[in-house]
């Protein structure tokens, strides 16, 4: 009965996966555009994080469409995140020939999009199988994902970055269009062909409350999402974690910079630290297995501060090495997220897809973060605005070691 219930969750485990490359790849290339766009635009050190908070910001839709979902299952709100994404992808053509401001407001388009992606897609994949290997399940569509994340800075060095190189000088928007539509079109497109294959696929409805019903089980839920606690303790620290994931890579240029590192390609580079999350996810997988997630978050928080203040303490007297340390943080943050979520949803039952957008609204946390980060990089300095990721690591460990055991029934 087991083997065929896992056969049945197999194909849909595949599209989900498919899924998650697909908004892993468009996450990780918009904040790979900031230092084309802080070039291209001619922007300052907090204005160039904007495509953060305008992406990371829709997140704030989250619960609304938590609360969609269940009304209109995931197939519906997969097919509607794909159409948005598509027509955003198309919009940002036209929108960049407005100026930088004209492109940030269709990036919010396509950001709709993937938050309706990645509510409806976490506890699908959640559901897809026993509780117990759920964070491991997680982890292993979250490895595709990162295969989508190492790409993506490549794709931008390639056809954005070197394009704008060699134009040398600050770029008029006519010339800005004619560089980024090739790159967006062909995104547009790849994700209206995914569009048309998924309204064709025939998915399985997943209900949390099949399973208790199924095995006999007896258990109260509450009568609500919102009256756990450890879900709201998990939610703040996916707010934090989103500041460490994407705090790294937005400051890497001007950290190298500081580190006196030249003719470096520092957006080709970017393609190391989300490698480190690829490896980090697919040994995950395996690990997640054999550990308890509370002790694999704890010793992940306390890995990424240690690689960060070793690189702050070498510095200038071995400035590659001090490089590495900073890119290899991304080893660490790789089961962050899906150690969290998992740990944050646990016991929510039917209340689980409520709780999916209640978690995915914490993302935000990437749109708030970075930008408060640049301002205290334009006001102290870089390595005070770097610093403040020592917090956000402090705050996961708390979740980790107390925050995750606390359950009210």
């Amino acid at each position: 009965m087991s083997e065929n219930k896992n056969s049945k969750y197999l194909f849909p485990l595949i599209v989900m996966a498919s899924l998650f490359f697909l908004f892993g790849f468009i996450t990780t290339m918009n904040n790979s555009t900031i230092e084309f766009l802080k070039n291209a635009f001619g922007l300052d050190d907090v204005a160039k994080q904007l495509p953060n908070t305008f992406f990371y910001g829709a997140y704030i839709l989250s619960v609304p469409v938590g609360l969609l979902l269940t009304r209109i299952g995931y197939k519906n709100g997969v097919l509607s995140g794909l159409a948005l994404i598509s027509l955003g992808f198309f919009l940002c053509i036209p929108g960049v020939s407005m100026g930088y401001y004209g492109f940030l407001s269709t990036v919010s388009v396509f950001a709709i999009g993937v938050v309706i992606l990645q509510v409806a897609a976490a506890p699908y994949v959640n559901a897809l199988g026993s509780p117990e290997t759920a964070a491991s399940r997680l982890t292993l569509t979250n490895a595709l994902n990162s295969v989508a994340t190492v790409i993506a800075p490549i794709f931008v060095s390639v056809l954005l970055v070197t394009p704008r190189l060699e134009a040398g000088t600050k770029l008029e928007n006519h010339a800005i269009q004619a560089i980024v539509k090739g790159p967006f079109l062909t995104i547009g497109l790849v994700t209206l062909v995914i569009l048309v294959i998924m309204f064709f696929l025939r998915l399985p409805e997943i209900r949390s409350e099949e399973d208790d019903t199924a095995t006999g089980s007896a258990r109260q839920y509450k009568s609500s999402a919102f009256k756990y606690p450890h879900m709201w303790l998990g939610s703040l620290a996916i707010f934090f974690y989103m500041g460490v994931e994407i705090g790294i890579p937005s400051f890497f240029a001007d950290y190298a910079g500081r580190l006196e590192l030249k003719n470096l390609n520092t957006t080709d580079m970017l393609k190391y630290y989300w490698g480190g999350l690829m490896v980090g996810r697919v040994a995950g997988i395996f690990i997640l297995r054999k550990y308890r997630a509370t002790r694999i978050l704890s010793l992940c928080a306390i890995g990424g501060a240690v690689l960060l203040a070793l690189s702050f303490g070498i510095g200038l007297n071995a400035s590659t090495v001090a490089m590495w340390l900073f890119l290899g943080t991304g080893l660490f943050h790789s089961i962050m997220w899906p150690c969290i979520y998992n740990l944050a949803l646990e016991d929510l039952g039917p209340h689980s897809k409520v709780g999916s957008g209640v978690i995915a609204t914490s993302v935000i946390g990437a749109a708030l973060l970075p930008i408060m980060m640049g301002g205290i990089q334009k006001n102290v300095g870089l390595i005070a605005a770097i610093s403040c990721l020592f917090i956000y690591y402090a705050y996961i460990s708390f979740f980790a070691i107390k925050g995750s055991r606390i359950r009210t029934y």
